[in-house]
């Protein structure tokens, strides 16, 4: 992870500010990739993130967007260049919701934004990144909680199935010049509030039963980056749950 290898480079790392985002930004940034830290709301945890960034002796920039809206993808887009100064090398859509839904209560709306935001937008960023014509890779990530319907958050798994979809065909559709795989993470970041009971209930469904780590995210970002001769492929990083059909 610390050999420099991406020097020279640059990655625009959606929901950079914090999170698996910042940790996956920090692990390119490690290996010395110029890193553009896209955030919506986090402004203060995008600036924290740049400075550490630019502390290991690399640029990096914060540029803001509200991913659910298309003319706000393509203007982060544009930025992205500028503050590239040249083509972008590596892509990470990493930014998600996850709004609690079931199928009875969905509403419309809560789909479409969830859709945009999760699905259309990596969509969107990834034809642009294609069509710079130079050869580079598209990280997505989508949740191993695939293996099973999400009936709690119903708009966010039909999202990330999307997603999944997605990374198939763009890696049909790219070759050869660019590289699409995705990493699907288990139980790595609890979300905040959960009780240390159910915390450990939940590490007990993986094979590991433990929880993982961010940085075991970043790795596996690191890994499909580094690899010339992966696509369309997606990583699970999730203590082996999957196998046992989701949780």
């Amino acid at each position: 992870m610390n050999i420099k290898t991406l020097v020279g480079r640059t990655a625009l790392v959606t929901g950079a500010a914090h999170r698996l985002g910042r940790a996956i930004a920090d692990a390119l940034a490690e290996g010395g990739c110029g890193i553009v830290v896209h955030y919506h709301s986090s402004a203060s945890e995008a600036e924290g993130a740049v400075a550490a960034i630019k502390a290991r002796g690399v640029p990096a920039a914060a540029l803001r967007a509200d991913l659910a809206d298309p003319t706000q993808v393509e203007s982060l887009w544009r930025e992205t260049r500028k503050a590239a100064l040249g083509p972008v090398d590596i892509l990470v859509n990493c930014a998600a919701v996850f709004p609690p839904d079931d199928l009875a209560g969905l509403a419309p709306a809560t789909l479409e934004h969830t859709l945009r935001l999760n699905a259309l937008a990596p969509l969107l960023l990834s034809r642009l990144f294609a069509a710079q014509g130079s050869p580079g890779v598209i990280v997505h990530m989508l949740d191993a909680r695939m293996a099973a319907p999400l009936r709690r958050h119903v708009s966010y798994g039909l999202s990330k199935q999307m997603l999944a979809d997605l990374t198939r065909l763009m890696a049909l559709e790219f070759a050869p010049k660019v590289r699409v795989n995705a990493v699907a993470p288990g139980l790595v970041l609890p979300p905040p509030g959960m009780e240390p009971a159910q915390a450990e209930r939940l590490a007990r469904m993986n094979l590991l039963n433990r929880w993982g780590e961010p940085r075991d995210v970043a790795r596996a970002v690191r890994y499909l980056v580094d690899s010339p001769f992966v696509t369309g492929q997606v990583l699970y990083v999730d203590g082996g749950a999957s196998l046992k059909g989701g949780w």
